[in-house]
């Protein structure tokens, strides 16, 4: 996802994620981290990539990680690794983003849609058992926008039938499932580090999590051309392998991650309060976190009548604001060829026609919630005041 950027029409008070802000708090850790890789000259892996590693291992409370060139490619070699391919179903949400079906479809594999929790916007584990085949080679949960799909009741199906569960955390580094952190309870989890995420690179990078020490390695070989030393050629595997550079700068910020999401929460918190202040709490909806769950708040999402209208309005005063997702996938054209139509899975549309993402970086100020609220209210001032007759 990338980072917003305002329209050439009108000019954002503030941007959608301030990532100059977060980078004018650790300039001198990050240029430090830099010119030690440049000093070094091992850009390729090595040991600045094997400290994160470990670090991220550390953080999460998994046994093993491993770093890859992006989240895109972690859900990949997942998948690889499990050696998911044509014939084989992986069953996920059609509400994210397109790189947890397109890592699917790249092996030959078909993605199964099925509808998500119109509470949480995650994965309905209800819907789960119905979905599952003598073809279901896997499910990947995506925990959407910072907050943990419900684990418990998934892992309970999944184990039962004897399904790997590949965690889609790339949004999510940080959250907790009932105090264990995601990412943690199926076969592996898959991060991302792009720029715009709670631990963000100055570029693309990513991380697989496992509890498996075959696993793991399965995981190396495949993102290193598919060997264990450099010409000798086991399996077919890829090039994937996270640059030095970005190991450094994210060895920086995983330092700071703890800080940054309780910022990211206590923004949260301020946001609900001051809808909830002018009543419209019973105009649009506000994020709800599952009981026994943690929220990271990557996205802070609300449900908004005429959710078009005013997004327009909120950018005609300066105020930025995305629409994660507009178009589930499902419905998108790469994925027409697998049979859905509009209907068929009716909550994650509706949620496409509604949701709203409102800015919630940890260097936010007050004042600047303050203004997303006050041009909210502006737009839904008679609606508000009718709920609270």
């Amino acid at each position: 996802m990338p980072t917003s950027t305002p329209s050439t029409s009108a000019v954002s008070r503030f941007p959608f994620l301030d990532l100059k802000a977060q980078y004018r708090t650790i300039k001198t850790e990050i240029d430090a981290a830099i010119q030690r890789v440049m000093e070094s000259q091992q850009f390729i892996l090595g040991p600045e990539v094997e400290g994160l590693e470990k670090e991220i291992a550390a953080h999460t409370q998994a046994p093993f990680a491993v770093a890859c060139a992006s989240g895109s490619d972690a859900l990949l070699l997942a998948l690889m690794a499990l050696e998911v391919g044509p014939g084989d179903d992986v069953v996920t949400t059609p509400f994210t983003f397109v790189a947890t079906a397109g890592a699917i479809t790249r092996l030959g594999a078909r993605p199964i849609f099925i509808d998500i929790d119109p509470n949480t916007y995650n994965l309905d584990p209800r819907k789960f058992a119905a979905a599952v085949t003598s073809k279901t080679k896997a499910i990947i949960p995506v925990h959407l926008f910072g907050m943990s799909a419900d684990m418990d009741s998934l892992m309970e199906i999944a184990k039962a039938r004897g399904i790997p569960v590949i965690e889609d955390a790339a949004q999510a580094i940080g959250a907790r499932y009932k105090g264990h952190p995601a990412g943690g309870f199926g076969v592996c989890g898959c991060f991302s580090f792009f720029p715009s995420k709670n631990l963000g690179g100055a570029g693309d990078g990513g991380m697989l999590t496992t509890g498996e020490a075959e696993f793991a390695d399965r995981l190396r070989v495949l993102r290193n051309h598919g060997g264990h030393s450099k010409y000798e050629c086991e399996v077919i595997g890829m090039n994937s392998r996270l640059d030095a550079l970005q190991a450094a700068i994210l060895r920086v910020k995983l330092r700071y991650l703890d800080k940054w999401t309780d910022g990211r929460q206590k923004n949260a918190t301020r946001y609900s309060e001051l809808f909830k202040r002018r009543g419209l709490d019973r105009v649009i909806t506000l994020p709800r976190v599952q009981e026994g769950c943690s929220h990271i708040y990557n996205q802070y999402v609300i449900r908004a009548p005429r959710r078009d209208e005013l997004k327009e309005q909120l950018r005609r005063s300066g105020v930025p604001s995305e629409i994660y997702y507009p178009i589930p996938l499902h419905l998108q054209r790469a994925f027409a060829y697998l049979g859905y139509k509009l209907g068929d899975l009716p909550e994650s549309e509706a949620a496409s026609r509604e949701v709203l993402a409102l800015p919630i970086f940890p260097e936010m100020t007050a004042e600047q919630q303050e203004l997303v609220v006050d041009a909210i209210a502006m737009f839904y001032r008679n609606d508000a005041s009718d709920a609270n007759r």
